[in-house]
């Protein structure tokens, strides 16, 4: 299933942007409200919560503005999005072991899924990249 998204992805690598900056505001909306409203059941701080709900709204924006670029080398824009993927499920994984005593088998469930997809699409965008690269220096230059 990996490969045929990374097949899929290198045709149509603008979409990935799109697909990412979905993701990203189904995130913020999951962390900045509806998870905040059931802390009691997750157990994730209110306060993480929000600080976690901003990094995806900054991601949509990013993935908007990438989607709408008028230029033929976005590999540069999909490995950044794809290393603040990362980044941000790092950070996750860093704020939940913090909380870890706080956090309940709910809110470690969902922080686990979230990384898992999140990876997932980094991983996407990162082998995407790399063949949109691989292609453009194979392809013959024309004048």
């Amino acid at each position: 299933m990996l490969k045929q998204g990374i097949k899929w992805g290198s045709e149509h690598p603008k979409m990935l942007f799109l697909i990412d900056g979905t993701g990203a505001i189904l995130s913020a909306f999951l962390l900045g409200i509806v998870l905040v409203e059931l802390e009691s059941i997750f157990g994730i701080p209110r306060l993480t919560l929000y600080f976690l709900a901003v990094l995806p709204i900054l991601f949509s924006v990013y993935d908007i503005f990438c989607y709408r670029v008028k230029s033929n080398n976005i590999s540069p824009l999909l490995k950044a999005i794809a290393v603040m993927n990362i980044a941000y499920c790092i950070l996750s994984i860093g704020l939940a072991t913090y909380h870890f005593r706080k956090i309940t088998f709910f809110g470690w469930s969902y922080l686990l899924i979230e990384v898992f997809i999140v990876i997932t699409l980094a991983t996407i965008e990162l082998k995407a990249a790399n063949h949109l690269i691989l292609q453009k220096s194979v392809s013959p230059i024309v004048d």
